[in-house]
């Protein structure tokens, strides 16, 4: 019987993340599982159905509940700590330090990657803008940290035996970061919990954390241009005020609301607005999930999930770049086009992604990798088609 560890980077929310461990751990319930700290609130545990956790020095650190990301800097230390000499597969779900944790020669590792650190490689500079450290003795400290950071982490990718990205973009940063090549399996979307709605009502809406890289500013500064055209946002987050003040009359702000209002609106929107550059992008997926077309920036994951207009069952319009005036004309094309994107593709696309698709690709390359590592001691990596 094969012992297996689930390695996860830090347990506060149930998150696109978390999604990925919740299919993980139902796909091997006798799996134990590591994690830096553990302040998931009651109501969202129930995802880890009774599994066994255990926790590193991390936890018990003055402010961690709240302040945990402070201590990134002990992170590796922590991860390092783990005794993992009793499994046989050790499966980390990583967008920070789970893959760095230690193995030895004759266990497999197999990295499930939602993306290498994204403030420690090629989003430093805008991190630190977005964080005021991009200056100052701060900023130095900041920048020495992230140094250090990159320097662990490219030395604990040889700890890996097989790395799976949740997309060919995230595939394409590995390579970049790493130079290893990642099998592809994209994250579980539960779609069941939406369903199609064919009649829709003239109105856009986009839904997100109000943070700076989801550029919502650049989808209400647009709108704000076109007063005919009514925009609805959802969510809430450090950037609400600054959102607030660029809106116009023709623009709704809801602020935070629960599933089932956020659903209610996805179903009836003439088209979900997306303008950030995600690893890979749950919400688009959600929104045709109800049979709403979306308009997104043409990066990222939005490009894996997003069938355009080159498409014959195409399911939005691409915009080419994170502007105003890029997103107006991609409205503009919308309007102009959005009888031929039908409700049902949308529906049909977005299928592709739920969680019995993905713990089918899990389990099927586990069980590959497993078979090769025990005959010849290491994993034969997939080339990724985008390479």
């Amino acid at each position: 019987m094969k012992r297996m560890a689930v390695v996860h980077d830090w347990l506060t929310t149930y998150a696109g993340a978390e999604r990925v461990l919740e299919q993980l751990l139902y796909l091997y319930p006798d799996a134990e599982l590591f994690s830096v700290c553990d302040f998931l609130p009651d109501p969202e545990r129930a995802f880890l159905n009774g599994h066994k956790l255990r926790t590193s020095f991390i936890q018990g650190l003055p402010g961690a509940r709240t302040h945990y990301r402070s201590y990134l800097p002990c992170m590796p230390l922590a991860m390092e700590q783990f005794d993992l000499s009793g499994y046989d597969i050790v499966l980390s779900s990583s967008h920070a330090v789970a893959k760095g944790v230690l193995t030895g020669p004759g266990q497999l590792h197999i990295s499930y990657v939602h993306s290498p650190i994204r403030y420690a490689w090629d989003l430093q500079h805008q991190y630190l803008r977005d964080s005021g450290l991009d200056r100052g003795l701060k900023g130095w400290l900041a920048k020495w940290v992230l140094h250090r950071m990159r320097v662990w982490d490219a030395r604990t990718a040889n700890g890996v035996d097989q790395f799976v990205a949740n997309s060919q973009f995230i595939a394409r940063r590995i390579w970049k970061v790493y130079r290893r090549l990642a099998a592809v399996v994209y994250p579980p979307v539960d779609v069941s919990r939406f369903s199609l709605m064919e009649q829709k009502e003239d109105f856009y809406l986009t839904a997100s954390r109000l943070v700076p890289y989801k550029r919502i500013d650049i989808i209400v500064e647009a709108f704000s241009s076109m007063p005919e055209k009514r925009l609805v946002v959802i969510g809430d987050g450090p950037g609400m005020e600054k959102i607030r003040a660029m809106a116009t009359d023709n623009v709704e702000l809801l602020g935070y609301q629960q599933l089932d209002v956020l659903r209610d609106y996805m179903q009836r929107a003439k088209a979900f607005v997306f303008a950030a550059e995600e690893d890979f992008g749950i919400t688009p997926v959600e929104a045709q999930a109800c049979g709403t077309p979306v308009i997104a920036f043409a990066r990222g994951g939005a490009c894996e999930t997003i069938r355009g207009l080159d498409s014959s069952v195409p399911t939005g319009v691409f915009f080419s770049e994170q502007t105003p005036e890029a997103l107006r004309g991609a409205v503009q094309k919308f309007e102009a086009v959005q009888g031929d994107i039908l409700p049902k593709s949308c529906r049909d696309n977005a299928l592709r992604f739920a969680p019995e698709r993905f713990k089918s690709e899990i389990a099927v390359l586990v069980k590959k990798c497993w078979q090769e590592f025990q005959s010849t001691g290491r994993c034969v990596e997939e080339v990724p088609s985008s390479l």
